[in-house]
């Protein structure tokens, strides 16, 4: 499969989103002709933030999580923001689209505070992942291994995780992502 053949679906809580980590992916997968999904949880306006302070864009949502499958897609896309994650990652759409991801064998993306929601969907054992350092406890509790990497791609456990730290790191990540679906 080329980027520009592929279905790309990214997964969001309507306030809170760092804003590079959405819109960077967003328009880079959407410029290399992908089609790329907006999910969110509800259809209300995705309002993002700078450094978890500072008022970002917002965006309109293409779709609800709710309505949303894996099996529609190629890949995964967990953008961070701490408030964005902290209420996805107990959203049970949320959580069951990623254990679907995984099951199916369909790479996920997770950077920054992402990869939380792998930890409460049950996913993290066994992976080496470089989210950001304030979630590195949850990682190694959670069965997973912690590094300090601006990317980490890991095929263990029969689906690919791909992580970066921070919104310094999207050229790798969004670089390993069109690598992914090539």
């Amino acid at each position: 499969m080329a980027v520009e053949n592929a279905k790309v679906l990214i997964i969001v809580n309507n306030w809170g989103i760092e804003e590079t980590e959405l819109t960077r992916p967003l328009r880079d997968l959407k410029a290399a002709g992908a089609q790329v999904t907006l999910a969110a949880t509800t259809l209300d306006p995705c309002e993002t933030v700078r450094h978890d302070r500072y008022e970002g864009e917002t965006l309109k949502p293409d779709a609800l999580l709710a309505d949303v499958q894996a099996a529609d897609y190629d890949l995964l896309v967990v953008p961070g923001g701490t408030c964005n994650v902290d209420r996805i990652r107990v959203n049970q759409d949320a959580i069951e689209l990623a254990q679907e991801f995984a099951h199916e064998g369909k790479p996920i993306a997770a950077i920054c505070h992402g990869a939380w929601l792998l930890v409460n969907a049950g996913l993290i054992a066994g992976k080496t992942a470089s989210p950001c350092r304030y979630i590195a406890a949850d990682i190694e509790n959670a069965g997973g291994h912690y590094v300090d990497s601006q990317l980490t791609v890991d095929d263990a456990n029969g689906w690919k995780l791909i992580t970066s730290r921070k919104p310094d790191d999207l050229d790798y990540f969004v670089g390993a992502i069109k690598e992914a679906l090539a």
